[in-house]
């Protein structure tokens, strides 16, 4: 099955626009992931910060961006107010490490104690006495996954959008490592069908006590609500634990689904960047897989 798309005439100006915009966002993140501390410091602090130098900091942020209410705010020399996603987003760079690594107790703490504030519902690195390997930890791009016997690329995305983006990375060619997702097509739900499209990766295998207790922790680990944060933009994601991996020797702690990838932005030539991911807390499966409004 072919599926064709109308493209969009776009013009030179329209073009040029948007690779402005882009370059000037990238700019916006790497100078609240290098720099976030220091400038929730003066922010937050008693100290304040020369309104020129904070002014030529943040007007490189895009007219657009989550961030536009502190330029507006510093021009009329009023009480700088954050939006909640920009908010976190400072309030992270405090904490989290520039180097990727395994948290500290107190590190995870802070940060856990910050996610949970801004999106209404508790999240932990630790839950029923389990914990993975590290909360903190480069995400790779994973292909889709079978979610039932004979399943293909047409079956799962020809009503998406991005149907042309997502299907470029095609289907794993084994299960995942909680097999198929439904028994068949005519029984395959809604929420089976997002189990797959939102999935992560995760490296069950190296959770302290693994080993000791393999069936207990499949059994925990299989489909967990997860969230998966992008620290350099404040985006997030809940996802599902859908597969095992990836091997420790690639030098990545978990993988993400084409849409995961997506949402977080972590789709570059890399295809991989550092994340903060968490569980959460919801046993009565309130909170749905997909993209977080915060």
């Amino acid at each position: 099955m072919v599926w064709f798309f109308k493209k969009k005439k776009i013009s030179h100006y329209e073009h040029l626009a948007k690779k402005w915009l882009e370059k000037q966002k990238k700019i916006q993140e790497k100078l609240v992931y290098h720099h976030g501390s220091v400038i929730h410091e003066y922010l937050n602090g008693p100290k304040k910060f020369a309104v020129g130098s904070l002014a030529g900091l943040l007007l490189l942020v895009s007219p657009g961006s989550p961030m536009r209410p502190v330029t507006q705010a510093i021009a009329k020399d009023q009480p700088l107010e954050l939006d909640k996603q920009s908010s976190m987003l400072l309030d992270l760079a405090t904490v989290v490490p520039s180097v990727v690594r395994p948290l500290t107790p107190e590190e995870e703490q802070k940060i856990t104690g910050i996610v949970s504030n801004y999106i209404g519902a508790g999240v932990s690195a630790e839950l029923e006495g389990i914990r993975l390997n590290t909360s903190y930890g480069y995400i790779g791009q994973e292909q889709h996954l079978y979610r039932y016997p004979s399943d293909t690329l047409d079956d799962q995305l020809p009503t998406d959008a991005l149907y042309q983006d997502f299907a470029s990375y095609g289907i794993a060619p084994g299960l995942g490592a909680y097999g198929y997702f439904a028994n068949s097509k005519d029984s395959l739900t809604q929420e089976q069908a997002n189990r797959e499209k939102w999935y992560i990766a995760v490296q069950t295998f190296l959770a302290p006590g693994y080993d000791e207790n393999v069936a207990l922790y499949n059994k925990f680990f299989m489909f967990r609500k997860m969230i998966v944060i992008n620290p350099q933009n404040g985006r997030a994601v809940v996802a599902d634990i859908g597969d095992a991996g990836p091997a420790p020797w690639t030098g990545k702690q978990l993988g993400g689904s084409p849409e995961v990838m997506q949402y977080l932005e972590r789709v570059d030539g890399a295809q991989k960047g550092p994340v903060l991911y968490f569980f959460i807390n919801d046993p009565n499966d309130r909170i749905p897989l997909g993209p977080v409004r915060i």
